[in-house]
C-alpha cells in the first residue's frame, strides 16, 4: 500500500510545524505568502488530501464508532460486538460494523469507507492476511492522522495504539496443563499458522506446559491449519501418530478432531481427551460436548468500547497507550476425563 501523505509528513519534509502546514492549507492570514505557496506546492505535487474524519473530529462528532472484524459468523466476535454495542448505547453512540473476511484488501477498503467522516473512531481485530503479509501502513496512517483506534483480540506489537487482548499464552498453558493433569502423555495441538498472533501465543503456552512436565515437544503432534486447504484432511494426519489428548485453538478445529476420532472408532474421552477454545454453541451442543477455554468476548467488547469512547470524548493521547489483558477460564465438559 502506497504511503499516505499527511500533514505530519509535509511538516517534517519542509521543516515547519504541523500547525503551520494546517494554517497554510486553510489560507490563514497568520502564514506568509511565501510559506503558503511552498507548502501548497508540496501538497499538490504529492496529491495530499485532507482526512475528512480528522477534520470532523476537530469540529463535530458523528456519535458513531466503526468496528472491523475478520469473520461474519463467529461466536466469539458476535459476543465482542454485543459488548461493544452495550457500552456504545449506554454512552449515546451507534455502531457501524464491517467484515474483512480475513482479507487485507477488504480490511483496507473497510477502513477507508469508515474514515470518510462516518465515524468518530475505530475498533479493529486484524485479518489473517494482514498479519501474514505484515503490511500495517493503513493503521499507521490512522495513527498519524490522530484518528482514535483501539485493537482487540488479534493485534500486533508494531501498531502503537490501545489494545484489549486475552491472555492467550496463559490460556494455552491452562488447557495443556489440564490434559497433563488428567494423565495425557501424547498431547497434540491444532493451531493456526505462526503469523496469526493468537495461535502463536497459545502454542507458546502449550509448549511451556509440556516443558514444565518434562514431556518432549514433538513437532509431528502440532498441525498448523491452512484453512484454504481441506480442514478434515489436515487434522486427520494427527491420528497417524500416537495421541491421547488434543488442544485445539478454536471450537471448530476441536469439533472436527472429535469427528475424525469417531470415524476411526476412537472413544471420547476414554481414548482421546479434547479441549477447544471459545465457548460457543458448537462446544455446548457437540456430542460429546467440548471442554473449552472461555475467552469472555462480551467483556473484551465492553472494555475495548470504553477505551475508544474515553479516547474520543477526552480527545486524548495524554494518558498514554494502554493494553488491557483479560484472563480466561476452563469450562469442563464431556470431551475430557476428570
Amino acid at each position: 500500500m502506497k504511503q499516505k501523505i499527511t500533514i505530519k509528513t509535509i511538516a517534517k519534509e519542509l521543516g515547519v510545524s504541523t500547525s503551520t502546514v494546517s494554517k497554510a492549507l486553510s489560507d490563514s492570514h497568520e502564514i506568509s505568502i511565501e510559506t503558503k505557496e511552498r507548502i501548497r506546492a508540496y501538497a499538490e505535487f504529492y496529491k495530499y488530501k485532507p482526512n475528512s474524519l480528522a477534520l470532523q473530529l476537530r469540529t463535530q462528532k458523528t456519535k458513531v464508532i466503526g468496528v472491523v472484524v475478520p469473520k461474519i459468523v463467529h461466536h466469539f466476535f458476535s459476543k465482542v460486538i454485543s459488548g461493544i454495542e452495550e457500552v456504545a448505547t449506554m454512552r449515546g453512540y451507534n455502531v457501524m460494523i464491517c467484515f474483512s473476511n480475513n482479507s487485507y484488501k477488504r480490511e483496507v477498503e473497510n477502513i477507508e469507507v469508515l474514515t470518510n467522516g462516518s465515524v468518530d473512531g475505530l475498533l479493529v481485530s486484524i485479518s489473517k492476511e494482514t498479519l501474514e503479509n505484515g503490511d500495517f501502513s493503513h493503521f499507521q496512517n490512522l495513527i498519524e492522522d490522530e484518528i482514535p483506534l483501539v485493537m482487540f483480540d488479534r493485534v500486533h506489537q508494531e501498531i502503537d495504539c490501545d489494545k484489549v487482548i486475552v491472555d492467550d499464552q496463559g490460556a494455552g498453558y491452562k488447557a495443556t496443563q489440564h490434559l497433563i493433569d488428567i494423565g495425557c502423555k501424547h498431547i497434540a495441538m491444532v493451531t493456526t499458522p505462526e503469523h496469526v498472533t493468537v495461535g502463536s501465543l497459545r502454542r507458546k503456552g502449550y509448549e511451556r506446559a509440556l516443558k514444565e512436565s518434562n514431556i518432549k515437544i514433538d513437532k509431528k503432534l502440532i498441525v498448523e491449519v491452512n484453512e484454504k486447504e481441506n480442514l478434515h484432511n489436515e487434522i486427520a494426519q494427527l491420528f497417524e501418530q500416537k495421541i491421547d489428548g488434543i488442544f485445539a485453538v478454536n471450537e471448530i478445529y476441536a469439533a472436527v478432531a472429535i469427528r475424525i476420532a469417531k470415524e476411526k472408532g476412537l472413544k471420547i474421552p476414554e481414548d482421546i481427551s479434547v479441549i477447544g477454545f471459545t465457548d460457543g454453541l458448537i462446544s455446548e451442543y457437540s456430542s460429546p460436548s467440548i471442554t473449552t477455554i472461555v475467552q469472555h468476548g462480551f467483556t473484551m467488547g465492553k472494555q475495548a468500547a470504553e477505551l475508544l469512547l474515553d479516547k474520543i470524548e477526552n480527545n486524548s493521547g495524554s494518558t498514554g497507550l494502554q493494553t488491557k489483558v483479560i484472563s480466561s477460564n476452563l469450562k469442563i465438559r464431556e470431551s475430557c476425563i476428570g
